[in-house]
């Protein structure tokens, strides 16, 4: 069985063979494993734990600003970073491709320090933003994306197209402060931005599909909540944010695609919502945050397939024992309801050494068998 009809075979809660894989070490953790023993890069990392999922391109993250070639980063979830302000010996100041002011670490991974955002007001939005963002025309690789589907159905694997959904954008251009108090005071300020940055998604994914391809999923990638419930009230959600997401899920459905949505944080009091917007599956379900699928799918098992979950605290620790009893509880309760697939619960840290994730991988072996 290969991946793909691992996977399909997992959204149809059919039979399969195994527990489909994914996973996303970062790049410092990655740089470990090489110290370690680990030989090889990200690709070789997905090819040794067998994963079953491809992404076609890059993250599609639609931008306001030129970006300068000497800061862009070829790994999927960083496909830019824009003009330089200032530097130190240890950070850079940098004009992000939001029109956001950040500050990072030079040699690190870690959250941005935002400092300032160019988009602070409707008046803004409506003279500068919006008409840069839709001037910007098609903006996802298409050459890239044929050449990375060809690949994907020579290998098997389930592939994908992604983007960047409507809140984690809205938040990145004009910060949490501006967007929590405009959803109240300026909802149809929010509204609009939430419509015209999922226009330009869709227009980016049908200029993929006009290429000939047929991918098997969508996946958004979004933060609507923080560890203890979600960032706006349910029905602020559904009011401003859900209409989008709604289109999104009905999209991907209308090209026989099924649709994965990406949220940290606790999002225990939304999963009715994200149902009724035609949500295939969540991920990476923050287990520090309070997700837990040994709850979830025994009430949600039937309508939401489930992504990760194991959590990368816990992996960070190198307990192997501790680690065994989370996969061998949780991968029960996937596999019951033969909806699951393996990743941790956000991405994997660089505590996290290379013998551990070896024992990590033998326990999904053990564990992931059907």
């Amino acid at each position: 069985m290969d991946g793909r009809e691992r996977v399909n075979r997992m959204f149809a809660r059919r039979d399969h063979d195994r527990v489909p894989r994914f996973d996303q070490p970062w790049k410092e953790t990655l740089a470990r494993w090489q110290k370690e023993g680990f030989k090889g890069d990200s690709k070789a990392f997905l090819d040794w734990i067998e994963a079953d999922f491809q992404f076609l391109g890059h993250l599609i993250r639609p931008a306001i600003y030129k970006e300068d070639p000497a800061l862009i980063k070829e790994d999927f979830f960083n496909p830019g970073q824009f003009q330089k302000i200032r530097e130190d010996e240890l950070t850079h100041d940098l004009r992000d491709p939001f029109g956001a002011t950040v500050r990072l670490w030079k040699n690190k991974s870690g959250t941005p320090e935002h400092l300032g955002f160019e988009c602070d007001s409707s008046k803004v939005w409506h003279q500068h933003f919006k008409p840069r963002l839709m001037a910007n025309g098609i903006q996802i690789n298409l050459a890239k994306v044929k050449v990375d589907y060809a690949n994907s159905r020579r290998a098997g694997l389930w592939c994908l197209l992604a983007g960047v959904e409507t809140f984690e954008y809205l938040r990145a251009m004009i910060g949490d402060e501006v967007a929590l108090m405009a959803m109240v005071e300026e909802p149809e300020w929010i509204e609009d931005i939430s419509r015209t940055l999922t226009d330009l998604q869709l227009m980016n994914f049908e200029a993929a599909l006009e290429t000939g391809i047929e991918p098997d999923g969508l996946w958004m990638f979004g933060d609507m909540a923080y560890n203890h419930s979600t960032v706006c009230s349910p029905q602020m959600y559904k009011e401003l944010i859900w209409p989008d997401h709604n289109r999104l899920a009905d999209w991907a459905h209308r090209h026989d695609m099924k649709f994965i949505y990406h949220t940290d944080g606790n999002i225990n009091n939304v999963l009715n919502l994200y149902i009724e917007a035609g949500f295939d599956c969540l991920q990476p379900l923050e287990a520090k945050a309070g997700m837990d699928i040994r709850k979830l799918c025994p009430i949600y098992g039937d309508r939401l397939a489930f992504m990760g979950n194991i959590n990368a605290q816990l992996m960070g620790t190198n307990d192997v024992d501790a680690l065994e009893e989370e996969i061998a509880t949780k991968f029960a309760a996937g596999k019951a309801a033969r909806n699951y697939t393996f990743h941790s619960d956000h991405s994997v840290p660089p505590q996290v050494s290379w013998q551990t994730y070896q024992k990590i991988m033998r326990l999904v072996d053990k564990y992931g068998r059907y």
